[in-house]
């Protein structure tokens, strides 16, 4: 069974930073594409980040260019979001996901991947 598990949210001030982790396990793909994803209340998911794990190609939502980084360790199955410079907008369920049926990344929103994490709430508030 594929599984992905999501830890380091939490509580932060405007402006501060938090790294997030997702380990990935059961995933017999040589390669796939891998990514974070958001979810607020009240609004649709949308994709943080993608990356693959067979090249360093990244993908980006415009509104955490500059201030999110993707970044994984395939030796230990698992990819980090580092998050900078957070803003209350950035306050979200944040989901790691893996698509499964493709080596590179073909995309960083929902539709494109198939197996997800629980999430791991991250709040920006004063």
């Amino acid at each position: 069974q594929v599984q992905l598990v999501e830890s380091g949210g939490g509580l932060v001030h405007p402006g501060g930073s938090l790294r997030l982790s997702c380990t990935a396990s059961g995933i017999t793909s040589d390669h796939y594409a891998i990514g974070w994803f958001r979810q607020a209340p009240g609004k649709e998911r949308e994709g943080v980040s993608c990356i693959s794990t067979l090249d360093d190609t990244t993908d980006y939502a415009n509104s955490v260019k500059g201030r999110f980084a993707i970044s994984r360790d395939n030796a230990k199955n698992t990819v980090y979001l580092e998050m900078n410079r957070l803003k209350p907008e950035d306050t979200a369920v944040y989901y790691c996901a893996a698509d499964l049926q493709y080596s590179l990344v073909r995309g960083c929103t929902p539709g494109c991947y198939d197996s997800w994490g629980q999430g791991t709430q991250v709040t920006v508030s004063s």
